[in-house]
């Protein structure tokens, strides 16, 4: 087990003292066609060196809390935040997460502008099912872009329309694994990160080349 400001953690034993870096190519890549117009791409460990971007993080980053309105109130998010701009130099001292960006910006022709982080600190911690917030001129061919490093959790993806009584496709997602969501899957898909009873730290970094509106 490791402890890092406070978390504790179990680090992969496939990940032990590798120096942060990517593969571009993103062997191991698989495909789900969501519908006609919405995809959805995984590369299980892509990251490697996951366990040190994640302990850089917990480290340097300013994490926040957030409040949302709920209904007739106003309730704490389930989670903390941060921004790559929260730290102006975080992308010279974790220089990995410069690279991821440059390797999706290739992949998918996209400039990433803005990069952001949520901590899952444990089971508690959750994301309810919803789509990104895009402008109407975006929304039907965005990319979001996650990488996941810690421990890893369920990620839930439904359709939105109908989505109650369709079973949901699962990805577990920690260790480094990227998971891209394309075309319309912001409109007409939705994800989520539900609570669980027990579960490890995870943080959930998202490339965006579009400054949207995200609860995740």
């Amino acid at each position: 087990m490791a402890t890092t400001d406070g978390l504790t953690w179990q680090p992969s034993l496939l990940d032990a003292g590798d120096a942060p870096r990517v593969d571009p190519s993103m062997p191991g890549l698989t495909r789900v066609q969501l519908d006609p117009s919405a995809w959805l791409e995984h590369v299980p460990g892509w990251l490697v060196g996951a366990d040190t971007v994640f302990a850089g993080l917990v480290d340097l980053l300013p994490w926040r809390t957030g409040d949302r309105h709920m209904y007739d109130r106003v309730v704490a998010v389930p989670r903390l935040r941060a921004s790559a701009s929260d730290v102006p130099d975080l992308l010279d001292r974790i220089p990995v997460l410069r690279s991821m960006g440059d390797a999706l910006s290739a992949r998918y022709g996209r400039d990433f502008v803005s990069v952001g982080f949520n901590l899952y600190r444990d089971g508690r911690d959750s994301v309810a099912w919803h789509g990104d917030r895009i402008p109407k001129d975006a929304i039907d061919d965005a990319i979001v872009a996650l990488v996941s490093v810690g421990e890893p959790r369920r990620f839930l993806v439904r359709p939105k329309t109908g989505g109650g009584g369709r079973p949901s496709l699962r990805f577990d997602c920690g260790n480094g694994d990227l998971l891209v969501m394309g075309g319309t899957a912001q409109r007409d898909w939705q994800h989520c990160v539900p609570k669980v009873a027990a579960a490890g730290p995870r943080i959930s970094i998202a490339y965006r080349h579009v400054h949207i509106r995200s609860n995740y």
